[in-house]
């Protein structure tokens, strides 16, 4: 998408060299974005069943690596993709796992998580935007607009699997058939935004949103076995085929990105 911007004007801008911590909106973005998202699916449910540690070990453990690697995102200055996108797909594995939590540990119906993660997620752009004056993702340079994006992204995650397991199983559409849905809507959003003029600021978000549960309807697909009207690769291999693709795509955007971009050049 283009620059997403919806600024105060009167926001004052560093008088110093100042990067934008988070990538720019670009094709390859959104690839690994996907990927991110459907690999936070699979590698779930592959630590959990697959390795046999349980919810509650497997929550625990991967908890503790996101938050190392919120440690590491926030110290640097700048957007470094390898480690930006490490922690994009732990905290989608994390939302995942908050999800499957609460629904399989805490007996929370998918629609009540479903409605819960939509109101938490709008609260969180509501006071982003009352503090900020901008949801842009362009303007990602203090500490608290980083920390409530990343609040945001990690919604958006919990909310996509929810979202997604509810269309696929509880409302039994189908894996395929709910990847079908969502693919749609975010067709006639980039329709919307392209053709029409939405606001970027808006079409990106609601992109973003979508794009988890239809990656954990394409993930589940292909990972869940034929009786359960997935393709049956499991979770290992669905797991390795979109971590390789993340990292092939990591290592083009490293060679890549532009790391000069300044905040002052995308208001």
């Amino acid at each position: 998408m283009n620059t997403l911007t919806f600024e105060n004007s009167a926001e004052a801008v560093p008088d110093k060299r100042t990067y934008n911590r988070v990538p720019q909106v670009t094709p390859d973005f959104w690839i690994v974005k996907l990927l991110a998202v459907t690999v936070g699916e699979t590698a779930a449910d592959y630590i959990n069943m697959t390795l046999g540690l349980g919810l509650s070990t497997t929550s625990l453990i991967m908890s503790g690596f996101l938050v190392a690697a919120l440690i590491l995102q926030f110290a640097q200055r700048k957007y470094v993709p390898w480690i930006y996108w490490m922690t994009v797909v732990l905290v989608s594995v994390v939302g995942t796992l908050i999800t499957d939590n609460l629904t399989d540990n805490l007996g929370v119906s998918l629609w009540t998580s479903t409605a819960g993660f939509s109101i938490a997620l709008a609260a969180t752009f509501g006071v982003w935007f009352t503090f900020e004056k901008t949801l842009s993702i362009h303007t990602i340079y203090s500490f608290r607009r980083e920390a409530f994006y990343w609040l945001a992204i990690l919604f958006t995650f919990a909310l996509g699997t929810a979202a997604g397991d509810l269309v696929a199983e509880t409302i039994g559409l189908g894996y395929l058939q709910a990847g079908l849905i969502y693919s749609a809507v975010i067709g006639a959003i980039a329709f919307a935004w392209y053709v029409l003029k939405l606001n970027s600021v808006l079409a990106f978000w609601l992109a973003y949103i979508l794009t988890r549960p239809m990656g954990a309807s394409y993930g589940d697909l292909m990972a869940q076995p034929a009786d359960y009207g997935g393709m049956g690769f499991g979770t290992t291999w669905t797991s390795v085929i979109f971590l390789v693709g993340i990292l092939a795509v990591v290592v083009y955007m490293t060679i890549t990105h532009d790391g000069d971009e300044w905040r002052s050049k995308q208001g």
